[in-house]
């Protein structure tokens, strides 16, 4: 089966053709800026690349020229649309509504415009994708894999927070977390890689522009690090993290802001950047610190420190750890964030081993020492498997 799978944002498109059977790649591509007037990077083959400048009005012409891409252009990789089995859609906020992937129908569509309000910057983008789809391949099954799903798991005492009761029952005010299909991903690796599926104590630390931690017990997640929205958690690349609402109100005060005004310093000007000055890429700020900037020094450690208080954290909330885990694109490359997580963590049975930390490779490995009571992973994470992957199951289900 060939699963067409879909990221659409509210400029961009990420897009990949995947047999989840095999895991085999065959095109890999971007569009961006979409609107204004548009760049398709598009790979396939063996690390071949094209790239055209086409202006893309809306997210329809945008699908309408990765289709044609992949069956006309140099770029071609199947020789019609038909040879598409399915699409599968990244879903941002499900709410409570969707606890795992679904096929898209009217009513799961009309259910996500009702969710608009949670996630008033992806939803709308990820409907449109899903209508757009059904409009240019009729007859096409479509499912949406939600990034909330997989956290749909957690106790009501963790998910909860401690307004009003009836914020929660009037506007679904709670903890939802995100990045769903990548701790779902790495916890099942990790379990794999420990060769135990039950009683098992997974800490995933998705890291990247926008970083999260989950404590996920026996294949289930009891607890997350986002919350009603992906401000909340980690210091990110932009993004604030925690910050009290006193805080907040004072800031807003003392800047004369609105709250609007507030949400964009907490989403887009704060986090990494905000701290250094610099860069929200960590990379940047790692080489102004070597090269003497106090700010982008303050910035690693606050990282680090930040991601290493919801580790100890989570091994409480799980009554211990069998297996730490990192990945995305600081999770996976920064071995210096790793290693200022972890240290200090003996007591929890966490023993980084500087020598194996420091190895480059692209495969999933164990970085803990030979004695550590606990291991430490770094798995490259791979989301749109778990998109395809879960279309796959879903229509293949529908097909018997």
């Amino acid at each position: 089966m060939l699963v067409f799978i879909l990221n659409a944002g509210s400029s961009s498109l990420k897009y990949q053709l995947m047999n989840p059977t095999t895991k085999e790649v065959l095109a890999v591509g971007l569009c961006e800026r979409i609107g204004i007037d548009g760049i398709l990077k598009h790979e396939f083959g063996e690390g071949q690349k094209l790239t055209l400048e086409i202006p893309m009005p809306t997210h329809k012409e945008a699908i309408e020229l990765v289709l044609k891409t992949l069956v006309e252009s140099e770029g071609k990789v199947i020789n019609s649309v038909d040879d598409i089995d399915a699409i599968g859609h990244r879903a941002v906020h499900g709410g409570e509504e969707f606890a795992s992937s679904v096929m898209v129908t009217d009513k799961v569509i009309a259910k996500m415009k009702e969710l608009i309000p949670l996630a008033p910057l992806h939803n709308p983008a990820n409907i449109m994708g899903m209508e757009i789809c059904q409009q240019l391949m009729p007859g096409k099954p479509n499912v949406a894999v939600f990034d909330t799903a997989f956290h749909q798991t957690m106790p009501d005492y963790a998910y909860m927070y401690a307004l009003p009761h009836d914020m929660y029952t009037k506007h679904g005010i709670r903890k939802y977390g995100f990045h769903g299909t990548s701790h779902y991903f790495v916890s099942n690796e990790a379990r794999a890689m420990l060769d135990k599926k039950q009683n098992t104590r997974i800490i995933v630390c998705h890291l990247g522009n926008g970083s999260s931690v989950s404590a996920v017990l026996n294949g289930k997640c009891i607890d997350t690090s986002m919350g009603l929205t992906p401000v909340q958690g980690l210091m990110m690349g932009t993004r604030a993290g925690d910050v009290g609402a006193g805080a907040i109100s004072y800031m807003m005060t003392r800047e004369n802001l609105t709250i609007d005004q507030a949400l964009d310093v907490m989403n887009k000007k704060s986090g990494i950047l905000g701290i250094s000055g610099k860069s929200s890429d960590l990379r940047e700020v790692l080489e102004g610190m070597q090269n003497g900037d106090d700010k982008c020094r303050l910035a690693v450690d606050m990282v680090a420190y930040n991601i290493k208080k919801y580790v100890g954290a989570y091994v409480a909330a799980l009554d211990g750890v069998d297996a730490l885990c990192f990945t995305g694109g600081i999770g996976e490359n920064a071995a210096l964030i790793r290693e200022k997580v972890c240290a200090g963590l003996d007591s929890m049975g966490l023993v980084i081993d500087p020598v194996k930390n420091n190895r480059k490779s692209r495969d999933a490995r164990d970085i803990a020492t030979n004695g550590s009571a606990s291991r430490i992973f770094v798995i490259p994470t791979n989301e749109e498997f778990v998109i395809a992957n879960d279309t796959f199951k879903i229509v293949s289900e529908l097909q018997k």
